[in-house]
């Protein structure tokens, strides 16, 4: 069988762990290829809320077995504080694979994530300050621990004495903080290692095999296209590799078993931390889609940046991902609205753009170029037929399709599990 991969299409936070469980009960594998606790899943069951970090949401699906591939970074802590916390509700985590090359966020990570912000003050990146970027550095600069590396002790002693003969420098000579000792670091990380052990495998092979004997496999982003270290709003990203590209080395799966790619598309925009953002608004409507949409970080707790939903940045989307499907999440809250605009250009000094500029400062001074569309006042929570939806609503959706070049095969109307309407089958 083919595998699928789902994507975010803006900067985050667009309901990936939504669609993601409505695939559950037809996905027999779900599997995190990147990112870290940097980022959440909200997903709601039965009126009950699950804040998803780490965990692939197919941990929600009793039949579907959530992998944690080699593209992630772990913080152990958090990990094992989301398994109990799921399992004190009552939700099984014993499927749960973790892959023996995903790296691990070492204290000093953390340390160094947080004071190297602090510095860049007005430069800062809006980093969540927990460790995920100097991981990924440790990574690519191949001085990284491994989930592997936890289970031979001298091994990991010297991985983490390679690591502090650097890092001590530059926490205690640069940014006058107090070294770091080996034992703090093992201690920290070593009783982990029992636990862990059950869980940790060769991902590659159980999702080869899995491909091999007809299985479903989801494939799942964190973060969003908007925030992939090389296809982003640089340099204000994430430290891995968010697009459907990111999926194949994340995981281990090669591309050619991959035959489609979901992107989730809310119905307006929004980001957290810096950068550029053209649609975003400061009074009351960008208070409105805050506060209808409950636009606050499943991870960090912070307000969102909202905005109106931006199609160049959907078209962007699906050009860089390879779209075969859109799922539009949150069409509810535009309810209430006499107009709903929609970004479909960007005017950068008097030039019209159609595309994203390829350059960076041009997208920093881009303004909108909007396209008003007729708004309604119907609830859409109970509606589950395309057809049912106001005819504005049918025509807001309708317009947005033709404006992003994929078509939309599920709509959101509600965070429920069932408020979903479906056009076409994001299965086959």
């Amino acid at each position: 069988m083919p595998a699928i991969v789902l994507v975010g299409a803006q900067w985050g936070d667009e309901g990936k762990g939504k669609a993601t469980d409505l695939m559950g009960p037809d996905v027999d594998y779900v599997v995190k290829f990147n990112g870290g606790n940097n980022a959440g899943h909200t997903i709601v069951i039965d009126g009950e809320k699950y804040a998803l970090h780490l965990l692939p949401s197919g941990i929600l699906t009793p039949t579907c077995t959530p992998v944690i591939g080699n593209g992630v970074v772990i913080d152990l802590e958090v990990l094992f504080r989301e398994i109990d916390g799921l399992e004190a509700r009552g939700v099984s985590t014993d499927k749960l694979v973790v892959s023996a090359n995903a790296h691990i966020i070492a204290p000093y990570n953390r340390t160094l994530d947080r004071v190297t912000e602090r510095f860049l003050g007005s430069r800062k990146i809006g980093t969540t300050g927990r460790g995920i970027g100097p991981t990924y550095a440790d990574k690519m600069s191949r001085n990284g621990i491994r989930v592997q590396d936890l289970f031979d002790h001298h091994i990991l002693e010297q991985k983490v004495e390679a690591a502090l003969a650097l890092k001590n420098q530059i926490l205690t000579k640069i940014y006058n903080r107090r070294a770091i000792s080996v034992t703090e670091v093992m201690d920290e990380l070593l009783p982990y290692a029992a636990r862990l052990a059950p869980m940790v495998a060769d991902t590659t092979r159980v999702l080869e095999r899995a491909l091999d004997e007809g299985k479903n496999v989801l494939l799942e982003a964190g973060q969003a296209t908007l925030l992939d270290v090389d296809h982003g709003t640089y340099p204000y990203v994430t430290s891995s590799s968010a697009t459907a590209g990111g999926a194949c080395t994340g995981s281990g799966i090669p591309p050619t078993r991959i035959t489609r790619v979901i992107a989730i598309l809310k119905a307006y925009t929004t980001r957290v931390g810096e950068g550029p953002f053209p649609t975003e608004l400061f009074d009351a409507d960008g208070e409105f889609l805050r506060t209808t949409g409950f636009e606050f970080g499943t991870t960090t707790g912070r307000p969102r940046r909202c905005g109106w939903l931006d199609t160049v940045i959907g078209r962007y989307a699906t050009r860089i991902n390879g779209v075969t499907d859109f799922v539009i999440t949150k069409l509810d809250v535009l309810t209430g609205l006499d107009t709903v605009p929609i970004c479909v250009a960007y005017d950068v000094d008097g030039v019209r753009h159609d595309e994203m500029p390829v350059n960076q400062s041009d997208f920093h001074h881009a303004k909108p170029v909007y396209e008003e569309l007729a708004g309604w006042s119907e609830d859409l929570s109970d509606i589950r037929r395309f057809e049912d939806l106001p005819a504005a609503a049918q025509a807001y959706v309708l317009r947005v399709e033709e404006l992003i070049g994929a078509r939309v095969s599920a709509i959101g109307v509600g965070p429920g599990r069932e408020q979903i309407i479906s056009r076409h089958p994001l299965l086959d």
